[in-house]
Order: C-alpha cells, then sequence, then structure tokens
C-alpha cells in the first residue's frame, strides 16, 4: 500500500511560480509511473504532467509545456512538479497520483490506470 501526501500549494499572482512536492509512504515508489492532475471547479480531472519510473519519459499537457517540470526523487520518496509563469486558469486542485499496474518503463496518461492518489493541494492564481 503507498500513500501519497501533497504539499506546496497556496495563493500566487499570475506569473508566479510554484513547486509542488508529493510524499509517498509504502514500499515500491522507484518502480511506480507517477503524474500530476489537477481539477478545477466544474471540470473534469485532467493530466497535467506524468514520469516513468526513472525519470527517462516524461509527458506534459499542451496548456502547461515549457511552463511546467516533473522530476522526481526516488531516494526521497518525492515527486515534484516546477511551476513557472503561472496563469489564472491553473487555478485548481492538484493531484499527485502513482500507478502499480502499469509497467514502470511507461508514461500512464489516464485515470483509469493509476492506483493511488494524494488528497489534493490547492493552487490559486490571482490575475
Amino acid at each position: 500500500q503507498v500513500q501519497l501526501v501533497e504539499s506546496g500549494g497556496g495563493l500566487v499572482q499570475s506569473g508566479g511560480s510554484l513547486r509542488l512536492s508529493c510524499a509517498a509512504s509504502g514500499r515500491g515508489f522507484m518502480s511506480y509511473p507517477m503524474g500530476w492532475f489537477r481539477q478545477a471547479p466544474g471540470k473534469e480531472r485532467e493530466l497535467v504532467a506524468a514520469m516513468n519510473w526513472n525519470g527517462g519519459k516524461t509527458y506534459y499537457a499542451d496548456s502547461v509545456k515549457g511552463r511546467f517540470t516533473i522530476s522526481r526523487d526516488n531516494a526521497k520518496n518525492t515527486l515534484y512538479v516546477q511551476m513557472s509563469s503561472l496563469k489564472p486558469e491553473d487555478t485548481a486542485v492538484y493531484y499527485c497520483a502513482a500507478s502499480n499496474t502499469v509497467e514502470p518503463y511507461r508514461v500512464v496518461m489516464h485515470t483509469t490506470e493509476y492506483d493511488y492518489w494524494g488528497q489534493g493541494t490547492q493552487v490559486t492564481v490571482s490575475s
């Protein structure tokens, strides 16, 4: 069993930066593909960025490409996303997720393929 806890959310002005962290407890973190999702009020949860087990493969949604960077430190059991040039439309609850049913070398794209979820952290970008 893996537990995920996000941190680092908050209120930031447009153009600002935040770094979110996702601390994992339990065994197997280093072999799990991971992802960051977000959900704004009234909208579906969407994949923002994803990474395979060793960081060799990544995916970014077009809306965040060039502004967000996903990374992981397997020694610390922690996943990160560095968010820069934030826009009001980035406002959402951000969730990290891990998959233990997909091959570690893959980047996982779909919510249904993730097995563990954090509780979420709110990011609010003011204009």
